[in-house]
């Protein structure tokens, strides 16, 4: 930091300082806004106008500050599934720091079976919308694609985990195992279960005992 002759500090690290705080300001009221109206009316009833007026800012600044409505779709499914109002990288997000503590293989699936059946609700519709806006939208395209694949490689981390636990068959190996998990944990696979009438409590335990049969070894 310069000093000026006065003696008094330079304001321009001050003054960066504030500038960035108001950006992250402004970029967890665009994020909050997004999730209450994704999750309230739905994505495609929503519009970028509607994420900006309840941000109460500018159209032109929700671009700015995260993205077009893809990029928005994508940070709001982080956002719920690290349960709070900024988006986590899986490795920090709570469940799966307590499926990576848990010993043994059916306690970490049960542990996330667990997780699912609160987070599936809210994120698999929003990733169905997004699913089906890709088949018209290049940018819900890549944003589908992205989540999708990234989706792969957290299971093929999962699958990890659950090997050196050394319960998993011997018959299949990691990748099968993680798409597996991947699969059956889809929002497709979900709403599937719920046009049958399955409650949230219900598949979770599914899930649980699906994993546990198809993948682990027993006695």
């Amino acid at each position: 930091m310069t000093t000026p002759v006065n003696g008094d500090p330079a304001p321009r690290a001050y003054r960066s300082t504030v500038r960035s705080q108001r950006a992250a300001a402004t970029r967890s009221a665009v994020l909050r806004a997004a999730r209450e109206l994704f999750t309230g009316q739905g994505y495609a009833a929503t519009t970028v106008t509607d994420v900006a007026r309840r941000a109460g800012v500018a159209v032109d600044t929700v671009y700015a500050a995260v993205g077009r409505k893809p990029e928005l779709a994508r940070a709001v499914v982080d956002m719920v599934l690290a349960s709070g109002d900024e988006p986590l990288p899986a490795e920090q997000r709570d469940y799966v720091r307590r499926i990576r503590s848990t010993p043994g293989a059916r306690a970490k699936l049960a542990v996330y079976a667990e997780a699912l059946g609160h987070l599936l609700p809210v994120f698999a519709p929003l990733q169905e919308a997004l699913r089906e806006a890709a088949a018209t939208d290049p940018g819900c395209a890549t944003a589908w694609r992205g989540l999708v694949e990234r989706r792969a490689a957290n299971m093929l981390l999962l699958a990890h985990d659950l090997r050196a636990t050394g319960e998993l068959r011997d018959d299949l190996d990691d990748r099968t195992v993680a798409d597996i998990v991947w699969a059956t944990n889809s929002a497709e696979y979900y709403g599937l279960l719920r046009q049958r009438g399955w409650d949230d409590a219900a598949v979770a335990a599914h899930l649980v005992d699906l994993w546990s049969r198809v993948l682990l070894r027993w006695p």
